[in-house]
């Protein structure tokens, strides 16, 4: 996996100073590199039985229809504030440096649903958890959460409990 972590650009001080910001952008235009992460997510998830697969704004974005399509599931866009046309679901969280809200629409999971979350990159794992209680307040039955990108120091894998939770990528400090 260190040929795909030499693929990510690492810029400091993004979005504020003291941040490392892991750039998946810089793997995800590179061929081989991306077809290789989404293989790995597709091989840990291929048996699951998933109705829809959920991808959190923004890079999310990039990864979740690509798996949805290849599992032959549903994708359901997971958007900030403000961005969805429809009546939404709504929940307000805490993130690594500051606060945040995400929106689905109220429609898009029908109770009992099988439903995998999938975003480039857990790091408190404030997102994540969000979007799962998002998804289950609509009546999904979250099977797991799945991930590029893992930022270990930061222990977000600890508010995921009882999740299957999959990442490729790991780092350690």
């Amino acid at each position: 996996m260190d040929e795909l972590k030499k693929l990510i650009r690492e810029v400091p001080d993004y979005p504020k100073p003291g941040i490392l910001f892991y750039d998946l952008t810089t793997l995800f235009q590179d061929r081989d590199g991306f077809r290789k992460l989404v293989q790995r997510m597709l091989d840990h998830y291929r048996s699951a039985r998933l109705d829809a697969v959920a991808g959190i704004e923004a890079r999310g974005f990039v990864l979740a229809p690509v798996l949805a399509f290849e599992l032959g599931a549903g994708f359901i866009p997971v958007r900030k504030p403000g961005k969805l046309p429809w009546k939404t679901a709504q929940i307000r969280y805490q993130l690594e440096y500051g606060t945040d809200g995400l929106e689905i629409h109220e429609d898009a999971i029908s109770r009992g649903q099988r439903v995998l979350i999938v975003d480039d990159l857990l790091a408190t794992g404030g997102t994540a958890q969000a979007t799962i209680r998002l998804a289950r307040q609509l009546g999904a039955e979250v099977v797991g959460a799945c991930f590029a990108v893992e930022l270990t120091f930061l222990n977000g894998r600890s508010k995921l409990d009882g999740i299957d939770v999959f990442s490729l990528l790991t780092y350690d400090k």
